[in-house]
């Protein structure tokens, strides 16, 4: 056994430093090989991935990609926690109507491990009338309450007030959010923006209940209508500013102000973009702190609510969406948030069931308890590229909201539609990565899986929607549609919509290509036939006869292509075939309609093929 010297020499000592110009030969030469020839920063820019907001990720990060100092946990600008030590508390949603069974779930929640509670109360769930009856059995002093009414926030926060007096709550020991944010509701409804009843209800919180706050900023409407990560955080400081604004022109200190907020955000399976965003918020609002004199208040660190993200849950093949909520939390947990709310699996399909309300509390527990994420501070904080991003989506963001400032803050932001046209331009250049399969849905746009069993749940109760608010939009939707008109003709006439793919050559030539066609047109609920395993212009007609199928796909190699193609693609025309497609890059082939290759608008190609063989819309 060789013993190293204690001198401070590392194992690396003797390796000589490799430098950048050594790596961008090394990448030049890798995809010189996949028949790309560049070389220097262009070999690098190869590599780089963009980002929503003009932001990028390079392959590479170094010292040289350095940050502005981050701090240090718990300490200002907070963006590397707003408490020196890690962890979360695990909030739980609840929205189910009737309040027996609600109260059933909340008592299951607490009793393995979640920590709060989130009630959607009104219309879209706890009826006000069975709010009492929903906590029935919860201690109030230990589990703090999150409200969540919309427009019946008034009526929510006076019975719960009026729960803490009955049952004996001290005043200094209630805890949680009453959940008001009038321009949240203005935001999702298109009502007006009153703010009076929050400013008062902050009032009356900060002089009976120390522990409590009053007023959430809510930035799920703007996610939910496509915005980016930093125009979610710019449209989130803007209403916080208005809301200290409000606060403050009603008597209350600066630091008052600050301490009845808490922030509500996305976290979604982008891992490093939600560490980021958790970061790069907390970083913004204490740079609102300090410019309002509450830099040196303790509440002057942002208060974080991290709630996996709605946007990118499915309808179909909804078990993926624990992988996604799992991730999700981890980004939050791992950002700083303070508090982590994971959606069921089964979030979009309805009310969650027991299993899905256990997995989705178990999530956070696993991550706490077993891999210990609650015992580091920051456990990003370092990395260059967390840094890096952090910092530039601090800046997108800060721009976005210097931009809703100028337009007269955030109320009249969204009364002039200034929100909304933005918001919507990001998401159709968004809906436009979807289509082409450049962001994949796993079980939607990748990997579609046509027999799965349905998932059916009971609807889920939904709140009067204007139609002046927000839309909301999700990542599947027009995968969805497509697959919904297939599921119709499924059950009109027994059998899905059909292509046949027209596989040349032997299993080397046709497999890659036969696998990327039929892997795109289940994406859109088209079932493809792949009998026999390979066809040529003798035999293409008879087997396309027996498929059942309106159109057809070819798929073979280039070189194979060039010979039969053409010849191919006549034999199927004779033989019936509307359509006849081609898996490979644009070319001339006579006979093909249209290419289907990585890139394409999927969604187009599909809806054209539905609309050829008559599926309904």
């Amino acid at each position: 056994m060789t013993v190293l010297p204690d001198d401070g020499l590392t194992l690396a000592a003797e390796f000589p430093d490799a430098t950048h110009e050594q790596w961008q030969r090394l990448v030049e030469g890798v995809l010189r090989k996949s028949g790309k020839d560049v070389s220097g920063a262009a070999a690098e820019e190869a590599l780089t991935t963009a980002l929503d907001d003009g932001l990028a990720a390079s392959p590479l990060y170094t010292a040289r990609h350095a940050a502005p100092d981050a701090g240090y946990p718990g300490f200002a600008p907070f963006v590397r926690g707003g408490r020196p030590v890690g962890g979360w508390d695990v909030r739980q949603r609840h929205g189910r109507p009737e309040a027996d069974r609600t109260n059933e779930a909340v008592l299951t929640d607490l009793e393995n491990g979640v920590t709060s509670l989130w009630l959607t109360v009104g219309a879209a769930g706890v009826p006000l009338t069975g709010l009492a009856r929903a906590l029935d059995g919860v201690y109030l002093d230990l589990a703090p309450v999150v409200l969540d009414a919309g427009a019946e926030t008034a009526a929510a926060a006076a019975e719960l007030l009026r729960l803490y007096e009955e049952r004996g709550v001290r005043r200094d020991e209630a805890r949680g959010n009453l959940g008001a944010d009038p321009l949240g509701l203005s935001a999702r409804t298109g009502a007006s923006v009153d703010t009076e009843a929050a400013v008062e209800l902050a009032r009356r919180v900060h002089e009976r209940y120390p522990g409590l706050r009053a007023l959430t900023v809510d930035a799920l409407p703007y996610h939910e209508a496509g915005a980016s990560a930093a125009q979610e955080l710019g449209a989130s400081l803007a209403t916080g500013v208005a809301y200290l604004r409000a606060l403050t022109t009603a008597g209350l200190s600066a630091g008052t102000a600050f301490r009845q907020l808490e922030f509500r955000y996305a976290a979604t399976a982008d891992q490093f973009l939600t560490v980021a965003k958790m970061r790069a918020a907390r970083r913004l609002w204490a740079r609102v702190a300090e410019v309002s004199g509450a830099s040196g208040d303790a509440g002057a660190a942002q208060r974080q609510h991290a709630v996996t993200s709605p946007v990118m849950m499915t309808r179909r093949d909804p078990y993926v969406n624990m992988l996604r909520t799992t991730i999700a939390c981890l980004g939050a947990g791992v950002g700083g948030a303070d508090a982590v709310t994971v959606l069921p699996f089964d979030h979009e399909l309805g009310l969650p069931d027991p299993f899905a309300r256990r997995i989705a509390r178990n999530t956070s527990s696993i991550l706490l308890e077993e891999s210990h994420l609650g015992r580091v501070a920051d456990p990003a904080g370092g990395s260059w590229y967390v840094e890096r991003l952090t910092d530039e989506l601090a800046h997108a963001a800060w721009a976005f909201f210097q931009e809703l400032e100028r337009a007269g803050g955030q109320g009249e932001a969204l009364r002039s539609g200034l929100v909304g046209e933005r918001i919507a331009a990001t998401w159709e250049e968004r809906k436009r990565r979807l289509a082409e399969r450049r962001e994949p849905v796993t079980g939607v746009s990748e990997f579609p899986f046509l027999a799965e069993r349905t998932v059916v749940r009971e609807p889920t109760p939904e709140a009067p929607r204007n139609e002046a608010g927000l839309p909301r939009v999700r990542r599947d939707e027009d995968y969805e549609a497509l697959r919904a008109r297939s599921d119709a003709h499924l059950a009109a006439t027994g059998a899905r919509p059909r292509v046949f793919l027209a596989a040349l050559g032997p299993a080397s030539a046709h497999t890659a290509r036969a696998g990327f066609a039929s892997n795109l047109f289940q994406a859109g609920g088209v079932e493809p036939v792949h009998d026999p395993v390979t066809v040529d212009a003798a035999t293409v007609a008879g087997a396309f006869a027996r498929s059942g199928a309106a159109v057809a796909c070819l798929c073979s190699s280039d070189a194979l292509y060039e010979e039969q193609a053409e010849e191919v693609a006549e034999a199927l025309r004779s033989a019936g075939a509307q359509q006849v497609f081609l898996a490979g890059r644009p070319g001339d082939h006579t006979g093909v309609d249209a290419y289907v290759f990585a890139g394409c608008d999927a969604v187009g190609v599909l809806s054209s093929v539905l609309d050829r063989m008559g599926v309904a819309p």
